[in-house]
């Protein structure tokens, strides 16, 4: 997969040049294997994936380049046909400006250079067709907690390109709301709230919660006051899933993403809802975020909050 620094890519490849602080291979991930002790993982920030596939006609499951604070510097072989979603970053093809959220022809041999997003933390580079990494158990995605799929991208690797395509792309921009400053994230109560005092419960939904540095691809670690619990036995180890709220002795929240573990011994107090999870994940270090129980629909297209609300969730 790696090619000398000094030689262009083979046809039909990208050479990545610099990865930036972090750059792994993304799909959808590897869904019903729990059972085996493997997670689902793929990309962090669902949405963004499969908006950058489609505008580019893929599958929208089809493997992708996942950056962390951005700071990509790769070149095309070939012309190719590209898309960037997620963190919105400058971007710089052949010398020239280039936009997020739309369709970009690249010509042969051209550099592209991926900035510092502005806000948010990850954003998705998707080319046309895919990317051609030995797929394991099913998905070509790196999960940084069980080591599975390929490492993490390093400078010099060579990345081919597979045919994971649909009919060509008919949408030249998809426009995204810009990222709230304070997302508002809604929770599905449970499975352990009971384990909790009435204190603690109301404190959930009342306090900001702000995001430390402690956080990655495995979950978000967040800093408040502290969340008591009413049972202090020990917890058997019981299931998780992406945007459980596990609270550890400390009383500090933690919310799981893709990469999270299959069993924990915590009590989970909440589940944050799957919309809303792209949100959590595009959260940085020192913002805060706010959580908001969740209520069902009881007609379509009413699904929100139980209380106050922000226009901004119901948008993603």
């Amino acid at each position: 997969m790696s090619g000398p620094h000094g030689t262009l890519p083979r046809a039909g490849q990208v050479r990545i040049i610099a990865p930036g602080p972090f750059a792994t291979v993304q799909d959808l991930g590897r869904p019903g294997l729990a059972h085996l002790g493997v997670t689902r993982s793929g990309a962090a920030d669902r949405h963004s994936l499969r908006l950058a596939n489609r505008l580019v006609g893929n599958l929208v499951g089809a493997a992708a380049i996942e950056l962390a604070y951005g700071g990509l510097v790769a070149r095309f072989a070939t012309a190719a046909l590209i898309a960037l979603t997620g963190a919105p970053c400058p971007l710089e093809l052949a010398g020239r400006g280039v936009g997020m959220y739309a369709p970009i022809d690249v010509p042969a041999g051209a550099l592209l250079r991926v900035g510092v997003p502005e806000r948010g933390v990850r954003t998705y580079l998707a080319i046309r067709g895919g990317l051609d990494v030995p797929a394991v158990l099913g998905s070509r995605s790196t999960d940084t907690l069980a080591g599975l799929g390929p490492p993490a991208l390093t400078a010099g690797v060579d990345l081919a390109l597979a045919r994971e395509m649909s009919a060509p792309p008919v949408v030249d921009l998809a426009p995204q709301a810009r990222y709230p400053s304070t997302p508002t994230l809604r929770v599905h109560l449970g499975p352990r709230d009971d384990w909790f005092t009435d204190e603690a419960r109301s404190r959930l939904w009342t306090t900001e919660y702000e995001v430390t540095a402690s956080s990655d691809r495995v979950g978000v670690r967040l800093l408040g006051p502290a969340l008591r619990r009413r049972i202090t036995s020990e917890l058997p180890s019981e299931g998780l899933v992406p945007g459980g709220i596990q609270v550890p002795p400390d009383g500090q929240p933690v919310i799981f993403l893709a990469d999270h573990p299959v069993t924990g011994g915590y009590p989970v107090l909440g589940v944050v809802t799957a919309r809303d999870i792209p949100l959590i994940a595009q959260c940085r270090p020192g913002q805060r975020v706010r959580l908001r129980p969740y209520r069902r629909a009881s007609t379509p297209g009413e699904d929100g909050l139980l209380e106050g609300g922000d226009a901004s969730v119901a948008a993603v």
